[in-house]
């Protein structure tokens, strides 16, 4: 037995509190009925549990690897009607989310799937899986002095980040580019970072989540991820299970 609310946010319908706030509202219910109280607790095994109609847990698990342009939020609604990540995602017919998010200045990769429990193994900081970065700021940095920073770990207002790597790649008159990889996925945390540093971001793409990296996934474009690469990263986890107890696969 689960609360609704934890069983809805790691189907990725939402945070737990857009979840309570669905529930809340009656978008839920639970065996044709609405549920609309917190707390309620549920047999994911014997319920049928659905969400504006959609039944939870359903549908088979899907996975994709995004270039997710500049412009584009990771939400699965929005409020001010911009234009939304999954929307790039064409001939999808299960519900699907981001993994994580890239704020709407930013691009890059970004894994999109239906697999909550994926999802959470991926951005709970307890796991570490690491993010690199490709980043250009205003003016010259001091590489050294950044690396030492970045190891020591900067105060932001939520805490201490952990420690982070940094590799100078280019540095001009006018601008320096370099990576930049974290184990954490703070909002907004590397533009932040930098901020603290005293550096002005000029662009920030993400450009590798854990060991995989696509350069020839064109900005705009997606692909499936394979059966191997789930697994792979199931495997960092420590996990070796999806949902009926095998992996599908997503070839």
């Amino acid at each position: 037995m689960e609360r609704l609310q934890k069983i809805l946010a790691n189907a990725g319908i939402g945070s737990r509190r857009q979840c309570e706030r669905l529930i809340a509202s009656g978008h839920v219910t639970v065996n044709g009925k609405p549920v609309r109280k917190m707390g309620v607790t549920v047999d994911t095994q014997k319920s049928k549990i659905c969400c504006d109609g959609v039944l939870i847990g359903s549908e088979k698990k899907v996975y994709y690897l995004l270039n997710k342009p500049k412009g584009f939020v990771c939400s699965s609604r929005d409020e001010f009607d911009r234009p939304v990540a999954t929307d790039l995602l064409q001939d999808v017919p299960q519900r699907v989310y981001t993994v994580g998010r890239l704020d709407e200045d930013s691009e890059g990769l970004i894994i999109v799937t239906n697999d909550g429990i994926l999802t959470n193994l991926l951005c709970h900081p307890r796991y570490g899986v690491p993010k690199t970065y490709r980043v250009e700021v205003g003016g010259q940095i001091d590489e050294d002095g950044i690396k030492l920073s970045l190891n020591k770990g900067v105060w932001l207002s939520e805490g201490k980040t952990l420690p982070a790597k940094v590799k100078v790649l280019r540095r001009g008159k006018n601008n320096t580019i370099f990576e930049i990889t974290l184990r954490e996925g703070r909002n907004r945390e590397v533009r932040r970072i930098l901020a603290k540093l005293g550096l002005t971001v000029r662009s920030l793409k993400r450009i590798a989540i854990g060991w995989l990296s696509d350069p020839r996934l064109k900005t705009g474009r997606y692909r499936r991820l394979t059966k191997d690469e789930v697994a792979r990263f199931y495997s960092l986890t420590r996990v070796k299970t999806v949902s009926s107890g095998r992996l599908q696969d997503t070839t």
